[in-house]
């Protein structure tokens, strides 16, 4: 028995107004995706301008993260019920004049505090553009493409970011890094008004308030605990955070599936291809995200590139998702998407086979795999979000869409923390036997805690006793990339028989 995909009531084309549209809809989701990445290269002058404490600094990063995960599922539903226009133009002035305030911060505090209203503002732009997305092209094959585009542009907002903040930060402070946000949101405060269409439910129901603290407390301890459990290993505190947010989880899915008014609605997953989407979706993030964890340090702390410069190579598997996500909705509409986003996953899985056969000095083969990864996770993501939002009612869009993003966080988190561990037990086992053992006993249990730890240390060590220990670093950080590549080709090759024992029988996948 097939599963249908719900149809929207009206297959009317788009034309050049919902085009011009969902062009002004790239703007939000371009900055969301830099505002990740675009602080790598600002940490060392925020360090000196404002010298935060460790924790201090770790928050600047970690609070944007955390009010982003933590609230998109409020805002989708929020969206649904005020409108996601609306919701969308408030998002971008508080995402405009936060912006502002993180560029001009007195304090470590201050900036903390900008970050987390950027959090929020990202929260509310990220489900109202798919959302709006969602409802403005009722045509499958066109909002197919829309969707290609809209995921081609957030995989290459994160690679810009880094390009254009360490490019802001050769000719300026580090203030510029936030400003550059602040034009697009004001274009965007003046365009949207005028040429995207407003949506909501025409029977939103009232706003289940106390849902609320239930979902961010299901999805803030989960992914803190993950980030903690990839930084500093398996410890109770973060376990412990990890099992609360579950069990918090376990509470607010309870209570959707019991309350008309919920947050989630039950008819989302009247057609099993929305779950599944979610999954899948999911998993994609994973794979996307354990590769970024090696690649960025690989190419600074072995290769020994400059910021900028890693930067601008890091770029480089960006072209190749620019050409694939197009590629990817030709091919979904002429072959079962199931069987498309599967061949995706096996794409990427050959990728992480060639990190897995790198060496210290592989930068083609690097790039090669960082590329072949994000064009194969690319293909998955921009067709399960279609099949994903089409399978849900229009009036739900925000929702749906909040819920996909949700999937996103927690499989980024999952994808670092895992492969990141990995990394980390074969690069501490294989320093145990490398090092020299008459290193002074600190220097010795810094070298084998962290590459940059061994950097450190090999600064300090005359002669061939720093080289040795650098190189050592160096062959132990690629030995546990390569170990958990290897991991990650075992783990994309399963999503994607899960991709079609899940989807192959849904009629329109």
């Amino acid at each position: 028995m097939t599963t249908p995909l719900a149809t929207p009531p009206a297959r009317t084309l788009a034309g050049r107004k919902e085009w011009t549209a969902f062009t002004v809809l790239l703007l939000p989701l371009l900055l969301v995706s830099m505002d990740v990445s675009v602080l790598f290269f600002a940490m060392p002058a925020i360090g000196r301008d404002l010298e935060p404490t460790g924790t201090q600094q770790l928050w600047i990063f970690d609070s944007y993260a955390f009010a982003l995960a933590g609230l998109l599922i409020t805002m989708g539903a929020l969206g649904d019920r005020i409108g996601r226009r609306r919701l969308l133009l408030a998002g971008a002035g508080a995402f405009g004049v936060a912006s502002v305030f993180a560029a001009y911060a007195q304090s470590a505090e201050m900036l903390i505090a900008a970050r987390a209203v950027l959090g929020l503002g990202g929260a509310t732009l990220m489900p109202s553009t798919m959302a709006l997305v969602r409802n403005m092209f009722h045509d499958d094959r066109q909002r197919s493409k829309a969707i290609g585009i809209w995921s081609g542009a957030m995989a290459g907002g994160i690679a810009l970011g880094s390009v254009l903040g360490g490019l802001l930060l050769e000719h300026f402070w580090w203030g510029s890094a936030f400003l550059v946000n602040v034009p697009a949101m004001v274009l965007l405060l003046v365009l949207a008004p005028l040429l995207v269409p407003e949506s909501k439910d025409p029977r939103p129901g009232r706003f289940d308030l106390p849902s609320v603290p239930l979902s961010i407390g299901a999805v803030i301890p989960v992914i803190y605990g993950v980030k903690e459990i990839a930084a500093e290993g398996l410890a109770p505190v973060p376990a412990a955070c990890v099992a609360a947010g579950l069990l918090i989880g376990a509470a607010f899915v309870r209570r959707q599936r019991g309350r008309d008014d919920a947050l989630i609605s039950r008819e989302l997953f009247r057609h099993r291809v929305f779950g599944a989407g979610v999954g899948i979706n999911t998993l994609a993030t994973f794979g996307m995200m354990g590769s970024a964890y090696f690649t960025t340090q690989y190419l600074q702390s072995v290769l020994g590139k400059g910021p900028l410069e890693a930067a601008l190579w890091g770029a480089v598997p960006s072209v190749a998702v620019g050409c694939v996500a197009p590629l990817a909705t030709v091919a979904g509409q002429r072959a079962p998407k199931a069987y498309v986003m599967a061949a995706g996953f096996v794409l990427a899985a050959a990728g992480y086979g060639l990190l897995a056969g790198a060496g210290t000095d592989s930068l083609a083969l690097t790039l090669a795999g960082a590329a072949v990864i994000a064009s194969g996770i690319v293909v998955v993501m921009a067709l399960v979000s279609d099949m994903a939002l089409g399978s849900a009612p229009p009036e739900k869009a925000g929702s749906a869409a909040s819920l996909l993003e949700t999937g996103q966080e927690l499989g980024g988190a999952l994808g670092m923390a895992l492969f990141g561990s990995v990394g980390v037990a074969v690069y501490r086992r294989d320093m145990t036997g490398d090092l020299p053992a008459d290193l002074p006993h600190g220097a010795l249990d810094a070298a084998r805690e962290t590459l940059g730890g061994a950097a450190a240390v090999a600064a300090r060590l005359p002669g061939r006793a720093g080289e040795t220990v650098l190189a050592a670093s160096h062959e132990a950080f690629t030995h546990g990339m390569n170990v958990a590549a290897a991991g990650g080709t075992a783990v994309l090759l399963l999503s994607a028989a899960v991709t079609v024992a899940t989807l192959r029988r849904v009629r329109g996948a």
